[in-house]
């Protein structure tokens, strides 16, 4: 038992105690804000807005850059959701789920390709291509780049990217050591599958009316 509490959370022994509560808080609002983005509730953003303002204090601190531009971006996005999700599009009506454009499938892989080409200067710039995490974040970031924008734009298919961002990122937290954040993100999984079927259910109640 002591070894399997060694594994998981053995790491944390080096943290300051601070750090270690600021990342509990951090995993705590993530989980309200996917909560809130799945049952299509505005509040995603100020408790996403949160938990992203802390991650980019601790991911500055562990100098983890990738995740740390994820973070940032997300807070600019969530800037950009907020107005978005409550802008009325005419006299009773905010911006509804809809399906992604031609344009804006367009749209999402140039934001793809140019995070990955962001990412690569940044991390080619501080020397961080020093094993193969680097890569494994450069990818995770740009899919949740898109995620992220998709999402303020509330287009449906943003959880298909979330899906497959957050399944690479359970193991790949849980390799960097941080425990909590890995577990954060096996639940982020299960929600993000359960807002992409109840999103579809709400897509259609509004097809259908």
């Amino acid at each position: 038992m002591n070894e399997l509490f060694d594994t998981l959370f053995g790491q944390y022994s080096s943290y300051d105690t601070i750090d270690i509560a600021l990342e509990i808080i951090a995993v705590i609002f993530g989980f309200l804000s996917v909560w809130y983005s799945k049952n299509n509730k505005v509040w995603v953003y100020p408790t996403g807005m949160v938990s992203t303002l802390i991650f980019v204090y601790l991911l500055l601190k562990w100098e983890l850059l990738g995740d740390m531009m994820i973070n940032a971006y997300y807070f600019i996005m969530s800037v950009y959701g907020w107005y978005i999700w409550t802008r009325k599009v005419d006299d009773t009506h905010n911006t509804p789920i809809t399906k992604t454009t031609k344009k804006e499938k367009i749209t999402s892989i140039f934001i793809f390709l140019a995070t990955l080409v962001f990412v690569y200067f940044v991390y080619t710039y501080f020397d961080k291509w020093t094993s193969w995490v680097a890569y494994v974040d450069t990818i995770t970031t740009a899919i949740f780049f898109v995620g992220m924008w998709l999402m303020a734009k509330r287009k449906i298919e943003n959880w298909i990217y979330w899906i497959i961002g957050d399944l690479i990122s359970v193991p790949l937290y849980f390799y960097k050591g941080f425990t909590f954040t890995s577990f954060q993100y096996l639940i982020f999984t299960l929600i993000a599958i359960s807002g992409y079927l109840s999103w579809k259910k709400l897509l259609n109640k509004q097809t259908q009316t």
